[in-house]
């Protein structure tokens, strides 16, 4: 089949900000189980053999006893699959529903079960039947694909209101289920003004709208949100990817919010305490999370095209963690702060966010370009800009005041803290 498309400490002083350090290592495995429930969201692309995040969403759904219901309603039905009657290429919701299950055994859980939810089925998510299928479940999984299918079927479209089925899910993770979910599966469990499509340069061109667009690069955003289980910031996936740093700060910034947790594959971000006050999170997995940071960014409109100055860029990697109410970043002791040793300049890029339309497929350089200058004590500034003109758009890197950078090898910057983003048309 084909799948579709998550304690004590001391104190470093670095560049005036302070960057808590994790004196044990505390992953969130290593957590005790909380009193509500959990998130594990990831940007994508999870493979099967990610025993590390696989094995943490088993293990905050009970473990061995873990029962795990698979939610694959972002998935075309059987119904509009060309492929349907073939295992080998079928990428529907009942097939990838089975696949999922098929493989949350493999990695331990005692049982795992599709729930029978699509565009074909949405009566299902009202049916007391599937309710009770639900209730017999201690975590659940969401997969991939287009994230405004589950608001047709889970919230019922327009009406923005649980069916039955997502109240249950919703009662099980204040009781403790966890929560999990891969791309779509992830997006959506977004409040307010959740993204619902586009692309970097022609969000930082044109703007956002309230909507869901035919056109896949215009930005477009649900006011009434997803599910709203994460309530500290927007949501965004596939963020290394494809590149998709600029297409989260113009949301941002358009929709007045004032933090992005931008996922990247293969990688998840847990959330314990999720909607409330005190969400905190952890990393897990080979990639990392960026938190785009908007609390002191300045937008503006002039003939010229959109900027943005002063917004905050931090990349978190595998165990650090993030205390969203006080916006404070806990670095794994096993990094180390960065002396930077290189001398040579940043290179020069000039596709930032690795557009789609550049026939040299240049790979995406935002977070290379990022880690390049930490790395280096020959400049305190680096530009990257668009592939596109019309206008090309600079996007400037600066180790302003509070960045830090932290390090696993001794050499290379692996964590970046509050790095500062600017953004100008030109």
């Amino acid at each position: 089949m084909r799948v579709p498309s998550a304690p004590s400490r001391r104190a470093v002083l670095a560049g005036g900000l302070v960057v808590a350090l994790l004196t044990a290592a505390a992953p969130a495995s290593a957590a005790a189980r909380p009193q509500t429930g959990s998130l594990v969201l990831v940007g994508g692309a999870l493979k099967d053999n990610n025993t590390q995040v696989y094995g943490e969403i088993i293990k905050r759904a009970g473990g061995p006893q873990a029962r795990i219901g698979i939610i694959t309603a972002a998935s075309v039905p059987e119904s509009q699959d060309p492929y349907a009657d073939d295992p080998d290429r079928c990428s529907n919701s009942a097939c990838n529903g089975a696949y999922y299950a098929g493989l949350f055994k493999r990695h331990g859980a005692a049982d795992a079960q599709w729930i029978p939810l699509d565009t074909d089925h949405v009566a299902n998510a009202d049916s007391d039947a599937v309710v009770a299928q639900v209730e017999s479940m201690t975590g659940f999984f969401f997969g991939g694909g287009d994230q405004y299918r589950y608001l047709t079927t889970l919230l019922r479209g327009e009406e923005h209101k649980d069916s039955k089925v997502l109240a249950a899910i919703r009662a099980k993770l204040a009781h403790g289920a966890v929560v999990s979910g891969s791309s779509a599966g992830a997006q959506v469990a977004s409040g307010p003004d959740m993204v619902s499509g586009g692309e970097s340069y022609e969000s930082l061109r044109d703007g956002s709208a309230p909507g869901y667009f035919d056109d896949p690069t215009r930005l477009g955003y649900i006011p009434q949100g997803g599910f709203g289980f994460l309530r500290s910031g927007l949501v965004d996936t596939h963020t290394g990817a494809y590149g998709r740093e600029g297409r989260a700060l113009r949301l941002a910034s358009d929709t007045g919010h004032d933090r992005v947790y931008a996922l990247e594959e293969n990688t998840a971000l847990v959330v314990d305490r999720p909607g409330s006050n005190r969400e905190h999170m952890t990393v897990l997995g080979p990639n990392g999370v960026a938190v785009l940071d908007l609390r002191d960014a300045r937008a503006h409109d002039s003939a010229n095209g959109w900027s943005l100055r002063r917004a905050r860029y931090s990349y978190l990697t595998d165990g650090d963690q993030y205390d969203a109410r006080t916006w404070t970043p806990r670095v794994h002791p096993a990094k180390q702060p960065l002396v930077p040793a290189a001398t040579t300049p940043v290179p020069a890029d000039t596709d930032v966010f690795h557009s789609a339309a550049n026939p040299d497929g240049t790979p995406y350089s935002f977070r290379t370009t990022a880690r390049a200058l930490a790395s280096t004590r020959a400049q305190n500034s680096a530009t990257a800009t668009t592939f596109e003109t019309g206008p090309r758009f600079t996007v400037s890197f600066t180790k302003a005041r509070g960045f830090a950078a932290f390090t696993g090898d001794g050499t290379s910057a692996r964590t970046l803290i509050a790095l500062q983003i600017d953004i100008a048309p030109h």
